[in-house]
C-alpha cells in the first residue's frame, strides 16, 4: 500500500487472502495505514515491527521469527483474531504492549452449538437413536424441557451472553458468573468465582464459556462434580483443561444420569498439534461429542474478522479497546 508517514501504521502479521484483507480495509478505512507483513522483504520486517502502532495477529508464535517479539515496543494493541489465546505464547510480548483477544468473535455459532447439546441430552436423542438402531422402540421413556430449568453459565462474557439470550427464549432461568459479579443482561442471577459452588448446586444444566487461565485450570475436579445435581447436563466450549479429565470420566462411570457434552477437549490438533482422548468418553451413552467446531459456522470468520478490527479501530481513534487479557494471564 501506499506510505502516509503521517498515519498509524496497522502491522498485519496473519496470513491475510484477498478476502480478509478487504474485510480489513474496509473497517480500518482511513484511520491507518495498513502493512501486510507478508508482503515485506526480510529486510524491511524489523522496522515495520518497531514502528507499528497497532498489530494485528492470529498466532505470533508462527508469525513472528525468532528475536521479532522484542521489537514491538511502541504499539498501542496487538489483537489477536481468536478469542482464546492460551496457546500463544504471550509472555514472549513486551509486557508494556497491551495485548486483546477477540471477545465474542464466534459467540452466536457457540451459542447456538451450547444449545443443541443441551436439548439434545435433556431429550435424549443419542441415545434414543442406539436403542432405535437396535430395534428398542422405547417410546414412553421420560425425557426433560429445557424450558423451567436452571441454566449456570460459568464465564459470563460474549459466548455467555449470546447463549444466555437463547436459554431464555426457550424458557429457562439464567445464573452466572463472572468476575466483576454484574451485568446489565436480563439475567436472574448473577455472583461471582466465590459463587462458584452455589451455581454448581443450582444448575440443571451448566456451560462452561471461561478463558483458561491459571486461575481456572483444574476448576471443575471430583469435589465440583459432585456438588452438581446427579442428572445434570455439563456442556464444555471452553478449554477441555478447565475440567479435570480423569476426575470427569469417573464422574460419568458413576453417575450414569449425569451427561457431558464436550466440545473442548485436552489435548487437541490446533492447540497441541495432535487430539488425544485419555479416557474412552465416546463409549460412554451419558457422552455427546464434537470437535471443537461450536465456532464452525459458515461465513463466520468475515465476522471475527470484523470484530477484530473494530477493536483496533477503537484503539486508533483514541478509545479504549474491549477484551484485554489481564497481566496474571499473559503467564500461560
Amino acid at each position: 500500500m501506499t506510505d502516509f508517514p503521517n498515519r498509524p501504521k496497522l502491522l498485519v502479521t496473519l496470513e491475510a487472502e484477498a478476502r480478509s484483507r478487504a474485510v480489513i480495509e474496509r473497517v480500518i478505512g482511513a484511520a491507518a495505514e495498513i502493512v501486510y507483513l507478508a508482503d515485506l522483504s526480510q529486510a524491511d520486517r524489523a522496522p515495520a515491527l518497531a514502528s507499528a502502532a497497532v498489530i494485528l495477529a492470529r498466532n505470533t508464535a508462527k508469525e513472528l521469527q525468532p528475536g521479532e517479539a522484542s521489537l514491538i515496543r511502541k504499539a498501542r494493541l496487538i489483537q489477536f483474531v481468536t478469542a482464546g489465546v492460551d496457546y500463544i505464547p504471550l509472555g514472549d510480548l513486551p509486557t508494556e504492549v497491551p495485548i486483546a483477544n477477540n471477545g465474542g468473535a464466534y459467540a452466536e455459532p457457540m451459542a447456538e452449538h451450547a444449545l443443541a447439546m443441551t436439548l439434545a441430552a435433556l431429550k435424549r436423542l443419542f441415545v434414543e437413536h442406539a436403542k432405535l438402531s437396535a430395534g428398542n422402540f422405547d417410546q414412553f421413556r421420560l425425557n426433560r424441557m429445557l424450558a423451567g430449568a436452571t441454566v449456570g453459565i460459568l464465564g459470563f462474557g460474549g459466548i455467555g451472553v449470546a447463549t444466555a439470550r437463547l436459554m431464555r427464549a426457550v424458557g429457562a432461568k439464567v445464573h452466572a458468573i463472572n468476575r466483576r459479579g454484574a451485568t446489565e443482561e436480563p439475567i436472574d442471577w448473577i455472583g461471582t468465582g466465590a459463587d462458584l459452588d452455589k451455581l454448581l448446586a443450582q444448575s440443571d444444566v451448566l456451560i462452561l464459556s471461561l478463558p483458561l487461565s491459571p486461575a481456572t485450570e483444574g476448576l471443575i475436579g471430583a469435589r465440583e462434580l459432585g456438588l452438581m445435581k446427579p442428572e445434570a447436563v455439563l456442556v464444555n466450549l471452553a478449554r477441555g483443561e478447565i475440567v479435570d479429565e480423569a476426575a470427569l470420566y469417573a464422574h460419568l462411570k458413576a453417575n450414569p444420569t449425569f451427561t457431558a457434552c464436550i466440545d473442548a477437549w485436552w489435548i487437541e490438533p490446533v492447540r497441541h498439534g495432535r487430539f488425544v482422548m485419555g479416557h474412552p468418553f465416546t463409549s460412554l451413552p451419558n457422552v455427546i461429542a464434537s470437535p471443537h467446531n461450536s465456532a464452525s459456522a459458515a461465513g463466520w470468520r468475515d465476522v471475527a474478522l470484523t470484530r477484530a478490527a473494530e477493536n483496533l479501530r477503537r484503539t486508533l481513534v483514541g478509545e479504549t479497546p474491549r477484551f484485554l487479557v489481564p497481566p496474571g494471564d499473559r503467564m500461560m
